[in-house]
């Protein structure tokens, strides 16, 4: 009811006459802050300060906080229209209450609040912050720009049984400040509240996030692991059943009791097979078998010494036939599948339960491993190329396990810088002295020779002769002729001469492929040797004469007499020797040959034949 404004509004008409002149005021727009007389021309306010000309600053309250509402005037002689140029912000209510369940999930959003700010536009934009309360470290805030909401997350997991409410002091404050009405006093507000927390029938809950036990290997079936333990969080105490998901291959190795949570073997372990298993164990309430919560169960299966050690890898153990005494042939080494606890140090020895031996012996190095010596100055492949040497390694375990391995060394012969030459036993090379070298020369000149040996025939069986020979070549030459010859009664195809007897023979021929120049020697023989000369002495007199005939080529040829022998008693039967006809010969010889040529003698001889009438 406090004026604020006085107006004065006039008109130019006459007052008496009529209404015509009478003026009334009325608020357009502004209500309910403002009001005015219709009469007195005067606004109310609840407090008044004068700012400037046509400008006025009122001032309200909010839960006692200032706000600030500005009057302007457009136009002095017009209406006066009332801007909110800056307004605080005010939560409707001092106490603010927020049920949330202890079942909320982490980082979730459980509730908004909102400080109620008459601006618009940037004017309004607003920002809630968490001042102090016991809750400050389990709940957050954020404002939404869109709603200008505050929205209250959850930081941290809620327990009813543990705590069962939470108390939180929320400030909003505007973002964007008119500094000219700084001095008024802070543009914010304060609210406090109050998060309630719900009971909720939760999973049971294990002691422990995750279990580590241990078993020793080749435990008995039924040994117990170890101990899983969890309970019902709520307040019923509910009791709980335990169990294993059977997901994978390795949970079906394991049982569990399920009232007290004991986990036992179901199988023999091996260690060196498999050293660790992963297993998920689960537990739920009697009263409500849904509600389930797992727990991971890492066992880890221990060593027990049950594995003897053994070489490390078979070696090849070679000495050299010049080798000397107590030289180190070869370092040997072992393994052992146990862990370094049982099987870390081992002890290298010869089998006492055989003779000693005379060629070898063995030294412990003790850093697991062991050398291998010789006890002869030189050994032979001749006399025994392999011996065995049987050896015995024990580990360092409780109780201590051992195992004997024979190994097994070959005689070879080496260079004099050590280097093994052969191993195999060689016959005739070794007593000869030949290196290696040696032999692989002598193989190279071997097979240089077979190539050579191969490429001269190659050459000779594709080299051709022509047919046709010049008559500059003197060589002798072998002409072939595929020609059929016709028979008995050609005599002129080629010379019969060759083919009678000495006696019979004619003058010697002159080659037809040579055209002699030097006219030949003149060989006239009285006829009457011919009939008693030897066939021996007729073959070297024509070789003589071959030698001494200048027409013959410079190289060597070859002449063939063909000589059937004397004549026989019955004389020759072949038509080349006939000089007479049939006609004048004399069968009457054939009739005493038998019946099986009386046929022949009845054509040729005297004999009538047989004619039957």
């Amino acid at each position: 009811g406090t004026s604020v404004l006085q107006v004065t509004a006039t008109d130019a008409d006459d007052p008496t006459y009529g209404n015509s002149a009478r003026v009334v005021y009325s608020i357009l727009q502004g209500q309910p802050y403002f009001s005015v007389d219709p009469k007195t021309d005067i606004l109310p306010e609840n407090s008044h300060t004068r700012i400037g000309r046509n400008r006025s600053v009122f001032t309200t309250h909010c839960r006692g906080v200032k706000s600030i509402i500005v009057c302007r005037s457009l136009r002095p002689s017009a209406a006066y229209n009332l801007y909110l140029e800056q307004a605080l912000s005010c939560f409707s209510l001092e106490h603010y209450q927020l049920y949330v369940p202890e079942s909320a999930q982490v980082g979730s959003a459980v509730g908004k609040i909102k400080a109620n700010d008459a601006d618009t536009g940037s004017n309004a934009d607003m920002k809630y912050t968490i001042i102090n309360g016991d809750g400050s470290g389990v709940f957050s805030i954020s404002t939404d720009k869109e709603t200008r909401e505050g929205i209250l997350s959850l930081k941290k997991p809620l327990n009813y049984e543990k705590k069962k409410s939470y108390t939180l002091n929320i400030e909003g404050a505007n973002t964007h400040l008119d500094f000219r009405f700084s001095h008024l006093g802070p543009f914010k507000d304060v609210t406090m509240l109050k998060v309630i927390v719900g009971d909720v029938d939760e999973p049971p809950l294990f002691t422990m996030p995750s279990y580590v036990m241990e078993v020793y290997e080749n435990a008995k079936v039924g040994t117990p692991v170890g101990t899983v333990t969890a309970h019902d969080p709520d307040a019923a105490n509910s009791l709980v059943r335990y169990f294993i998901d059977h997901n994978t291959e390795e949970d079906k190795y394991f049982t569990i009791d399920s009232s007290t949570g004991t986990i036992k073997t179901a199988k023999i372990f091996d260690r060196e097979e498999t050293p660790w298993y992963n297993i998920t164990v689960a537990a739920s309430e009697i009263d409500n078998p849904g509600l389930v919560s797992h727990v991971p169960v890492v066992i880890r299966i221990l060593d027990v010494n049950d594995n003897p050690p053994e070489l490390a890898r078979d070696y090849d153990v070679v000495v050299c036939e010049n080798t000397k005494p107590g030289q180190v042939i070869q370092t040997i080494t072992a393994t052992d599948k146990d862990n370094s606890a049982n099987g870390a140090r081992f002890h290298f020895s010869l089998d006492e339960g055989l003779s000693l031996n005379p060629n070898f012996t063995l030294r412990n190095n003790e850093d697991n491993t062991a050398s291998i010596l010789t006890k002869r100055r030189r050994y032979s492949r001749t006399t025994q190329d392999t011996y065995y040497l049987p050896v015995l390694i024990s580990d360092g375990g409780v109780p201590p396990l051992s195992s004997s391995s024979t190994l097994t060394i070959r005689v070879c012969a080496c260079e004099r810088d050590g280097r093994v030459r052969t191993c195999h036993a060689e016959a005739f090379l070794s007593s000869a002295g030949l290196s290696t070298g040696a032999l692989i020369a002598i193989l190279l000149c071997i097979v240089i020779l077979l190539a050579i040996v191969v490429l001269f025939i190659t050459l000779r069986r594709s080299k051709k002769e022509p047919l046709i020979i010049s008559e500059e070549d003197v060589r002798e030459n072998v002409v072939t002729y595929d020609d059929e010859g016709g028979g008995e009664e050609d005599t002129e195809a080629f010379d019969i001469t060759a083919l009678r007897n000495p006696s019979a023979a004619e003058e010697l021929k002159y080659r037809r492929d040579v055209r002699p120049e030097v006219k030949p020697l003149s060989r006239n023989h009285p006829s009457s040797s011919l009939d008693s000369i030897d066939v021996q002495e007729f073959i070297k007199q024509r070789l003589a004469e071959a030698d001494l005939d200048p027409s013959v080529p410079p190289y060597d040829s070859l002449q063939t007499y063909a000589y059937e022998g004397h004549r026989s008693e019955a004389g020759s039967i072949s038509s080349l020797d006939s000089a007479t006809t049939h006609s004048d010969q004399d069968y009457n010889y054939l009739g005493d040959w038998g019946p099986e040529f009386k046929k022949l003698a009845e054509l040729y001889g005297e004999i009538e034949p047989e004619r039957t009438t």
